[in-house]
This record gives structure tokens, C-alpha cells and sequence, in this order.
């Protein structure tokens, strides 16, 4: 099969479009014919990227690309639950080959059956970014109906779906993004936008429930001011170590697959509630374009040789 694969630590310069061996499923895996995969650059600097769950070190080459969209080519012996010719999407685990090639292993708890509203390439734009929110603002949140939300970030992937839920979810939406992006947000689902060019944030915001904290940084800390007393700040991009203020939870996670959630979003998805933002559609042999160009809003997708 083809595949893009990474063959030292480094940026995407470290990628090889090439030819690599076709994975077969065992036990109760799944082989993904994968149409597309979602760029997501961070993922040069992972912890899972290069290391085994066990804190060993992974062998080069390294399959990047852990959310897609495709077709069940084949299962395990002791797979249930799936098919082959089902069309799915999903997250597989960090600690394995991604799906940034024609053919990717998985399991049934990792995916879910694709979204009927979406094509393959917008489906895949969809796992990381819709299990992130839906795991801020509902799991560790505890969202509900009137609640302030604070969103940074929400063009993006991540925080242009938590816009989306938290609107879902009946709360009260306040956004920043740039003036450029603030129709967009607004549609969405945004009540209040907030240019972060031209206005800091916690001159206008104040006793906010929930902070969703996409940036990291100085924007995370100038966070902490706006939040009333007993509110949450939940960050995905700051180490948990850097929290102690006693008046405010906060919660530091990285997104975890979730079969149940998947199919509760694809419920969504089909619903019109709420839906993912496909940045630009690359082929696989402009990856190295579509992780140095960075989308004004969603995630960049790669576009398999399958589809």
C-alpha cells in the first residue's frame, strides 16, 4: 500500500510518501480502507508518537494520522459489532499507526458508523476535534442549560465544534476569534464575539462558568480572572502541573477514542446540530503543504489514494 510515513523526530520535512507493507487484522482489529485523515501538526510533538505505552521507544518508520474516515476491508477472528463494507469513522489509539495511508488498524470501541451527511473528507475532520468538546464541555464540564461558556479558539477545530455543542446544550456562548471570523462563529452558535486582536478578553468578560482553552499560554492564564467562583478552566493545550488556584477545577486532558460519544455525534451530525469544518482537502502527495499550511478555520484533510 502507500503511505505517508515519518522516519526521524522532526517537523513534516521528516515525511515520505512511499510504499509500505498492507497491515492485517488480528484478534478482534480492524482493517480501515481509509478515504481521508485530518491533519493535526501537533502531533510531531506527541508523547505517544515515539514511545510505547510502557515508556519504551517506537520503531521508524511512524504512520501519523489518527482520526479518519473510510471502509471496513476486513476483520479480526474475534471482531464483533462490524462489518466489512461499513462505512465508519473513528480515532485510533496514539501509541499506533495512524490512518495517513491507504489502509489503517483499529478496533470497534475506536470507531463508529460515518455520519450519512457527511462525505468521507469531512467526516474525518470530525473525531478529534468533536470527542475534544464533547469530553470539555460534557464529561469533564458537566455543561448545562444556562451555564456562561467561554470559548478561545473558535474557528478552529476544536473550538468551532465546542461553540457548536455548547449552543446544543442551551448555554450561553461567548467567543474569541479574529474580526475576520466573527460571522462565521456567530453562525455557529456564538452569543458574544470578542476580537482578540484589538480587545483583551478579560477587559469585557467577567463570572464566566467554563473556560475551553484551545491556545495555551498567556490567553490560559489571563483565563483564570474571568471565571466565577467554583468555575472550570479545561485546557488542551497546557500540563496539568501548572493549576493550583484552590477557588477554581480545572482539568487538563488529551482526547481519548470513544465509540459511544462517536455515535452520539453522528447522531448530531445527521441532525444538523452540529457539524465539522473542513479547512482545505490535500491529496496524500501534498502533505508536507497541508501541515505547513495552516487552516484559517477546522483541520486540513488528506484525501487517500482510495477515495
Amino acid at each position: 500500500m502507500r503511505a505517508i510515513r515519518l522516519h526521524q523526530v522532526g517537523g513534516s520535512e521528516s515525511l515520505l510518501y512511499e510504499e509500505a507493507p498492507k497491515p492485517s487484522p488480528k484478534d478482534n482489529q480492524v482493517l480501515v480502507q481509509v478515504y481521508a485523515t485530518a491533519i493535526t501538526p501537533t502531533e510531531f510533538a506527541w508523547y505517544p508518537t515515539f514511545h510505547t505505552p510502557d515508556g519504551g521507544t517506537r520503531q521508524f518508520p511512524i504512520i501519523l494520522g489518527h482520526e479518519f474516515s473510510g471502509v471496513v476491508d476486513a476483520i479480526g477472528p474475534a471482531c464483533t459489532g462490524v462489518q466489512v463494507g461499513d462505512p465508519v469513522y473513528g480515532l485510533s489509539d496514539w501509541f499506533i499507526d495512524g490512518a495517513q495511508a491507504e489502509y489503517c488498524l483499529t478496533v470497534p470501541a475506536h470507531i463508529a458508523p460515518k455520519p450519512v451527511a457527511l462525505d468521507h473528507a469531512q467526516a474525518a475532520a470530525a473525531p478529534i476535534s468533536a470527542l475534544t468538546a464533547w469530553q470539555a464541555l460534557i464529561n469533564r464540564a458537566k455543561l448545562s442549560e444556562g451555564k456562561r461558556v467561554l470559548v478561545h479558539g473558535a474557528a478552529g477545530g476544536v473550538g468551532s465544534f465546542a461553540v457548536q455543542l455548547a449552543r446544543h446544550k442551551k448555554a450561553h456562548v461567548i467567543a474569541t476569534a479574529s474580526a475576520a471570523n466573527a460571522d462565521f462563529v456567530t453562525a455557529l452558535g456564538a452569543d458574544e464575539v470578542i476580537d482578540y486582536r484589538t480587545t483583551p478578553f478579560e477587559t469585557v468578560v467577567r463570572d464566566v462558568d467554563v473556560v475551553i482553552d484551545t491556545v495555551g499560554a498567556d490567553t490560559r492564564d489571563r483565563s483564570w480572572g474571568v471565571l466565577r467562583k467554583g468555575g472550570q478552566l479545561v485546557t488542551i493545550a497546557a500540563d496539568a502541573e501548572r493549576f493550583s488556584q484552590p477557588r477554581v477545577r480545572d482539568a487538563f486532558f488529551i482526547v481519548e477514542p470513544n465509540r459511544v460519544q462517536l455515535i452520539e455525534i453522528s447522531r448530531l451530525i445527521d441532525a444538523g446540530l452540529i457539524r465539522p469544518i473542513v479547512g482545505t482537502v490535500f491529496t496524500m502527495g501534498d502533505v508536507r503543504q497541508a501541515y505547513e499550511q495552516k487552516p484559517v478555520r477546522g483541520k486540513n484533510v488528506l484525501r487517500m489514494a482510495a477515495l
